[in-house]
């Protein structure tokens, strides 16, 4: 018994600290209202990722409102990334029809330490 808890001593040990430090977390919100001169709708949702000196978030939002005179939307997304010491890039896009919209952050330092974030948002005929 005794090499055996030795041998998971000595492996423990060898990890370094930064690469058991890793966190991860995602949020997503609605709500709508209802009145007699008309309607409206918001969703968001976002994500969030660190690991060792890397981090990486996202953010979408979309909202729809709708009146006697009309429909109007809105969507939107962003994200962003960075590593103490590597590689960190974010991208954001929005089709043309501004019914889509995808974001991807991501960070890199090697040796297998990075962190990655994406949302997708969307906007279908008023459906969020």
């Amino acid at each position: 018994m005794f090499p055996r808890k030795t041998l998971m001593i000595a492996a423990l040990c060898a990890f370094p600290a930064y690469a058991m430090a890793q966190t991860a977390s995602g949020a997503a919100t609605g709500g709508a209202s209802v009145s007699p001169s008309g309607s409206a709708a918001t969703v968001g949702s976002g994500g969030s990722a660190a690991a060792g000196g890397t981090s990486a978030s996202t953010l979408g939002t979309a909202g729809t409102s709708t009146s006697p005179s009309g429909t109007s939307s809105s969507i939107g997304v962003g994200g962003s990334a960075a590593a103490a010491n590597g590689k960190a890039s974010s991208q954001s896009k929005v089709n043309p029809n501004a019914t889509n919209a995808h974001a991807k952050a991501m960070a890199n330092e090697g040796g297998g330490t990075w962190s990655k974030s994406m949302t997708h948002t969307k906007d279908h005929k008023g459906t969020l």
